[in-house]
Parts: structure tokens; sequence; C-alpha cells
């Protein structure tokens, strides 16, 4: 890795995963080999990301978030501490599954202990409220609360 990217001495990135210039991985992190972290990143303690990941640039990731296969989060992307994703709609243990993949546009933000279900696309420059549960598609510029997830406002007003 080059010398320019800060990894905490009690994180644990393996081999084969790739890095960006200037990003910071605090204590704790795990990423899984195949991982694609952009530039710039903050990657916070105790977060988990698997190896069919893709991290934009500039992107924050806060405290105890899990970052499963099939999310692919751009660039300029906060993502709150302890924001759920998954990428199984019928999780049953021990049997193979359909990996659905969500996206996380250019500039969105997910609230703390937000819920997004898989197969979702959150729009540019979105907004989901802390503890949302997003249960379809976030337009661009859309503020989403509540359970399920609704449209507030228009972030573009």
């Amino acid at each position: 890795m080059a010398d320019d990217i800060f990894v905490h001495p009690a994180a644990l990135v393996e081999e084969g995963v790739s890095v960006g210039r200037k990003t910071r991985i605090w204590a704790f992190v795990h990423i899984l080999p195949g991982a694609r972290i952009g530039e710039e990143c903050n990657i916070c303690d105790h977060v988990f990301i698997e190896g069919n990941v893709e991290i934009g640039n500039r992107v924050t990731v806060k405290c105890g978030v899990q970052i499963w296969d099939g999310l692919r989060i751009e660039d300029d992307v906060f993502i709150g501490p302890n924001a759920t994703f998954t990428n199984d709609m019928f999780p049953r243990s021990k049997k193979e599954f359909q990996l659905l993949y969500t996206t996380v546009k250019k500039g969105a933000t997910v609230g703390a202990n937000a819920t997004v279900l898989p197969g979702i696309t959150i729009g540019e420059e979105a907004m989901v409220g802390a503890g949302a549960v997003v249960t379809r598609d976030v337009p661009p510029k859309a503020l989403v609360l509540g359970n399920p997830a609704r449209i507030i406002r228009d972030l573009g007003e």
C-alpha cells in the first residue's frame, strides 16, 4: 500500500484489497480480499467490508457498519453509525441466495441506524434519515424518513 494510506495497527486489511491514496482505516476494521476503496475515504472503527464491494472517493463510513457483497457506494457519500445494508431478500441459513446489488449514488447520506433493503438505489444527493427503513428506491435529492421510508421533501428546493 502507498505511504499516504493510514491503516491502524488493529485493522485487518487482507491481501487483494485496493485502497486509494489518503484513505484512513481505523481500529477493528476488517476488509476482505477483492474490495475496492477509493481515495480520501475515512473508514471508522468496527466496520466490516466484504470482497464484492466498491467504495468511491471521499466516502465516510462511520462506526459499526457492515458493507456486504453487492454494495456500490459512489463518491462523496456519508454512511452514518450503525447503518445496516442487506443483500438477500429471503435469507435462510446455509442456503444459496440471489445476490441483489444496492447502489448509493454520489453525494447521498444514509443516517445512523437506517436499514436499506437489498436491490435499492439511493439517488444522488438524497438523504435517508436516522432510523429509516428503506424498502424502495429513493429519488435524487429526496429526504426520506420513517418505517417504511417515505419522501418528506425535495432537498433541491
